[in-house]
């Protein structure tokens, strides 16, 4: 849980150094933030909980549980990201890249021992489940909705970088969290 908290809130806070948007419900509580004078926690807290509802349902106690910790957590931390890392001014192309890799790897991290961030966590891996489509591709086609909704707020360069860094940080999902992978094979043991 450390870890991928750790890593999805310095990706997220690059990201925002750099003046770069993102998808999933961050992205969306980050703009419903610009309609509403709410801070982006509370309102992340906000959007999270049908997601959560879901996963108790569909997933457990225990996926909740953790799954809650870690929406409590990321925003904190990558609100706390001056004092924590410095304040940084990342070159746009590397914020792009780092902190999307940093961000995916984290969620990465998240998925495979059990939790998420919530939101459209909760909805690709019920897909990934279900239907057999990879949690990464569920997650980049909310990822692309939310970051055509930020074209409201924010310039065409940056949605089409954001953009790209959403497609950077779900193929980090898309090819690791899959079900043939970490498997021991049979007699391995």
């Amino acid at each position: 849980m450390v870890t991928g908290t750790v890593l999805a809130a310095t990706g997220v806070y690059l990201l925002s150094r750099a003046g770069l948007v993102t998808g999933g419900t961050a992205g969306l509580s980050l703009l419903l933030s610009y309609a509403f004078p709410m801070p982006f926690g509370l309102l992340f807290a906000a959007v999270n909980l049908p997601f959560l509802a879901l996963a108790a349902r569909s997933r457990g106690p225990r996926f909740t549980v953790l799954s809650a910790a870690g929406i409590a957590v990321v925003p904190v931390l990558s609100a706390h990201g001056p004092a924590l890392l410095g304040p940084v001014s990342p070159h746009p192309v590397v914020a792009l890249l780092a902190g999307n890799l940093l961000a995916g790897t984290g969620i990465l991290v998240l998925f495979r021992h059990g939790s998420s961030l919530g939101g459209f966590n909760v909805i690709a891996l019920l897909a990934q489940d279900r239907f057999g489509v990879r949690a990464g591709w569920v997650l980049l086609a909310f990822d692309t909705g939310v970051i055509a909704g930020s074209a409201l707020v924010t310039s065409p360069p940056v949605v089409l970088a954001s953009a790209l860094g959403a497609v950077v940080l779900n193929a980090v999902i898309a090819l690791n969290h899959r079900p043939d992978r970490y498997v021991v094979p049979a007699g391995a043991a």
